[in-house]
């Protein structure tokens, strides 16, 4: 034991990360903390050497370093791969034969936030393991201090050989926009645009902390006018948006629609499947029912499980699955790949279909079939309360004879369509989303979920939302 004691904000130890306002909640000190409490996991498990990354906020490479410093105190070996994307970090951790690794992103919240990934072994550390740091830095139970050592590492040239080295669309050169966003895939982004047969166009290319041009997430309809816009006027194939720290991807087809992560997931299964017939693809319970039915009519087997990229990595390791992804923008290949979430290598992978195809995205997008839904519904719900509404409206569905997937909260089946409610892993909030085959089917779904509400004492969520159809 040592005379190392510490105390986390208790806001910034989540089920997948950890993650604070910086100043606030999140501090160097926490940086050091995290380093030291995982350094002995790491290290209790027998592991030597740990990869750390960070990505372009202003305060990530002060927190690195002293997450850095954290994990040398414990004795252990650091590759420092410096400014990346997280996908990046995730393959250093197979290039440098890691024992662990530990990224340092506020992927895609505001700029005055930021926090941890980490993986041990080649596993992603979340849940337990995370709350397990808050008990080790608030006992001092880490190991004795011994002084590690780091080197620094440029990963960029053999992660870009290694994506490259599964491009598959021939010489076709296609036409090509790429937002990162001004977040930290933006040099990767740039390199691997440099070497793709076409023409290619990287708008938000630099890396900056502020964010200047729009924020870096490309679930959010106004983060993609910019690219949408520059698609039109190059009269791209494509246009592809990353997130903060490049784990997740946005994609606009050549008319400026966006595809969905569900749609997208089904032009990316429909190929995998061609060459794993019968394989599993995994998405979130929040993905459209068209996902699992296109899916199965590709000859794949559909499997719907919870939603959260550490989630899903865990389903895929167990399953054997090729593909899965989620509704966020999470794509994760285990054909040819490593299995964990990364965007350019899905974005490579994209572009090698869309150049094998004989028509365009948008045909592939509009021959889909057409449903409606709601966008996801949010809303505050106590943080000890929401997963007590979840199972108060699971048995009344269930004495009332519903046709309920559990998976992840409650998932209502009937003839109109389906409607989801679950408790959000990261937030005081309940996530509701509904899917319908026609307008009027929707309202009766929404009216189903509002009854529901009400019966557990909330108040009936806003649906104020254009409806989207997808």
């Amino acid at each position: 034991m040592t005379a190392f004691r510490h105390r986390f904000d208790p806001t910034v130890l989540r089920e997948y990360d950890i993650r604070g306002i910086v100043g606030k909640t999140l501090k160097p000190e926490d940086a050091f903390a995290i380093g030291r409490c995982f350094g002995s996991v790491v290290v209790r498990g027998g592991g030597k050497r740990v990869a750390v990354g960070y990505d372009g906020r202003l305060h990530s490479p002060e927190l690195e370093a002293q997450l850095v410093a954290g994990l040398r105190a414990c004795g252990l070996e650091v590759v420092r791969i410096g400014l990346c994307a997280t996908p990046m970090l995730y393959f250093a951790a197979y290039d440098q034969q890691a024992d662990g690794a530990a990224m340092v992103t506020g992927s895609h919240n505001p700029p005055n936030y930021n926090g941890f990934k980490m993986m041990i072994g080649k596993k992603p550390f979340y849940g337990a393991a995370i709350q397990e740091i808050g008990r080790m830095a608030a006992e001092g139970d880490v190991v004795p201090e011994h002084a590690g050592t780091d080197r620094s590492v440029d990963i960029a040239a053999r992660y870009a050989d290694r994506v490259l080295q599964d491009w598959d669309g021939g010489d076709r050169k296609l036409k090509v926009v790429w937002d990162p966003g001004n977040g930290s895939a933006g040099p990767i982004v740039k390199a691997l645009a440099a070497r793709l047969p076409g023409t290619h166009f990287v708008i938000n290319g630099d890396v900056d902390g502020t964010f200047p041009n729009h924020h870096p997430d490309p679930t959010v309809a106004k983060n993609l006018e910019q690219i949408i816009h520059e698609v039109a006027r190059e009269k791209a194939d494509l246009g592809i948006a990353f997130d903060g720290d490049g784990d997740r991807i946005g994609v606009v087809d050549n008319e400026g629609h966006v595809l969905f992560g569900d749609q997208l997931l089904i032009v990316l299964a429909r190929d995998v499947l061609k060459t794993k017939p019968g394989g599993t693809i995994i998405a979130d319970v929040k993905a459209s029912q068209v996902l699992f039915d296109e899916v199965a009519k590709a000859g794949g087997n559909p499997l719907m499980w919870k939603t959260g990229h550490s989630l899903i990595k865990a389903k895929m390791a167990e399953t054997g699955s090729p593909l899965a992804g989620e509704m966020s923008g999470h794509i994760f290949f285990a054909d040819k790949w490593y299995g964990f979430d990364d965007a350019p290598y899905s974005a490579v992978r994209l572009l090698g279909i869309v150049a094998r195809m004989q028509g365009t995205l948008a045909d592939v997008r509009a021959a889909l079939p057409q449903v409606i839904n709601t966008p996801e519904l949010r809303f505050n719900c106590d943080e000890a309360r929401k997963f007590e509404v979840v199972k108060e409206v699971k048995d009344r569905l269930a004495a009332d004879g519903a046709k309920v997937q559990d998976v992840d909260g409650v998932r209502v089946l009937t003839e109109d369509g389906w409607w989801l409610l679950r408790a959000s892993n990261t937030q005081a909030v309940l996530v509701a989303r509904c899917e319908a085959k026609s307008a009027e089917g929707l309202e009766r779904l929404k009216a189903q979920l509002v009854k529901q509400l009400v019966a557990s004492g909330l108040d009936a969520p806003d649906f104020s939302g254009e409806n989207a159809g997808h």
